[in-house]
């Protein structure tokens, strides 16, 4: 068990072969920022991760308001130091053409992804 940002945290690993995902559990918040994400990434990153599974409850609300900006900041990170990240979550409740463009073109590549379930997760990131 971690704390991280006064928030308990725990890491589930899932390794087949010398794939490393950390899938991280939390009930609080996790990412609130750019900085966060860029601390959570390094933190996993330096426990030898480098595919990470988060759930979208783990992420302030704003992540998804993509005028705030916050979640291309967050997921330009994530590409700039080639971290898997998977967002579980259920995203039709988002509103907006631009946040399911967002998330579509998201899903056509494989450095972040938004998938329903951690079955589905550990199918892309085992791949």
């Amino acid at each position: 068990m971690n704390n991280y940002k006064n928030e308990t945290m725990n890491i589930v690993t899932h390794e087949q072969g010398a794939i490393k995902i950390a899938e991280v559990i939390s009930d609080g918040i996790l990412i609130g920022n750019v900085e966060d994400g860029l601390q959570l990434m390094g933190d996993l990153y330096y426990q030898g991760y480098d595919k990470i599974i988060i759930y979208e409850t783990n992420l302030t609300p704003d992540f998804f308001d993509l005028k705030t900006r916050l979640a291309g900041e967050v997921l330009q990170k994530f590409s700039n130091y080639r971290v898997q990240l998977v967002i579980i979550g259920e995203f039709s409740k988002y509103p907006g053409k631009s946040i399911r463009d967002f998330i579509y073109e998201s899903n056509k590549g494989k450095i972040v992804n938004f998938l329903p379930t951690i079955a589905v997760a550990k199918d892309k990131l085992f791949c």
